[in-house]
């Protein structure tokens, strides 16, 4: 039973290659007139083989802005397309952009309402040190809060609309204390460990003193961390940031201007004016790296397992698109979350 299996699975992937082989030759064969074009090099440290224009140029000859976009929740965890992670594709897109001289600046668009402390640290990082080569203008769309804003922060410029929803300065972290209703079904949890901190956030107990103090210091850290970066970036004084904006407010793009947590208010196209300007490039297109299709993506979302039928899921709290993973620290704003 098993051989026969294996033998319909290895015809199934058989097929679908020959399919997805096909598919590929009419996509992109269908691309080159909508402003697809193999990129100008393509090594190993330009993993993205292809351009698409966004928009048109009409000067700046050989320079062009390197479009890039962080959307949704920054997490090592959601999967990337060349890299293991999402992440990694940011990073990557940004190395790219930074070491392609034909790149004049970049304009990095960002619609995230945050993600956890150490991913949004690192691209925070790999913006400034691309902002070291050439400009980053930022463009914030619906929202850039929390990790969001920490990483635009590393921007040359910042641009928000009038409605978009930023700041939410600040650091969570969450978990679930169960232990009513383990009392009321008559369970118990017993737990054995090597030292007092070792079952820190269990939800079967209450959190001892102790606990309380050494989690709370653990935010207070990443906490300090990300006020300092933002009076550092915005040239604020630190202590009139913490006692009023940075208290994990968000705030819209009117009230981050008066705050003086965004250059400007505008949109898209002020920002790639913006990049053009900054990066001596008048005129200069707008391109965004892109990869092609590819066969490895089929064959993940076919290898993916099935979920099990006539299972009951019980989740406590939020549903598991949403909820924040117990004993990780979070610059994010949950209610943003979709």
């Amino acid at each position: 039973m098993s051989e026969k299996r294996t033998g319909c699975l290895t015809a199934f992937l058989v097929v679908a290659l020959l399919v997805s082989a096909i598919v590929n030759l009419a996509f992109l064969a269908g691309r080159s007139g909508r402003g697809v074009r193999t990129a100008i090099s393509s090594s190993p440290a330009s993993p993205f083989g292809e351009e698409t224009v966004v928009a048109a140029g009409e000067g700046a000859a050989g320079k062009r802005i390197a479009v890039i976009s962080l959307r949704g929740v920054i997490s090592t965890a959601e999967p990337g397309e060349i890299g293991e992670s999402g992440l990694d594709d940011l990073l990557a897109e940004l190395k790219q952009a930074r070491n392609d001289n034909s790149v004049a600046a970049i304009l990095l668009r960002i619609d995230s309402p945050g993600g956890e402390v150490t991913a949004s640290d690192i691209l925070y990082e790999e913006v400034a040190k691309t902002r070291e080569k050439k400009p980053v203008v930022v463009s914030m769309d619906a929202v850039a809060a929390s990790g969001g804003y920490y990483v635009a922060c590393a921007g040359s410029y910042l641009y928000a609309h009038e409605t978009s929803i930023t700041a939410s300065i600040g650091v969570i972290m969450q978990s679930v204390n169960y232990q009513n209703l383990l009392e009321k079904v008559g369970l118990e949890v017993l737990t054995f460990k090597s030292g007092k901190f070792k079952d820190l956030l269990n939800g079967a107990r209450e959190l001892t003193e102790a606990e309380r103090e050494y989690v709370q210091g653990l935010i207070n850290q990443s906490y300090n961390k990300f006020v300092g970066i933002v009076a550092r970036e915005r040239k604020l004084d630190e202590a009139e940031l913490r006692k009023g904006v940075a208290d994990g407010r968000i705030v819209s793009g009117s009230d981050a201007l008066k705050e003086r947590l965004v250059d400007e208010l505008g949109g898209f196209d002020q920002a790639l004016e913006k990049a053009r300007e900054l990066g001596n490039a008048p005129g200069a297109e707008a391109i965004r790296f892109t990869t092609p299709l590819a066969f490895g993506k089929l064959v993940r979302f076919l290898s993916e397992a099935p979920r099990p039928a006539g299972k009951l899921k019980l989740e406590i709290g939020a549903p598991s698109a949403t909820k924040l993973q117990s004993g990780r620290l979070y610059f994010l704003s949950p209610a943003l979350m979709p």
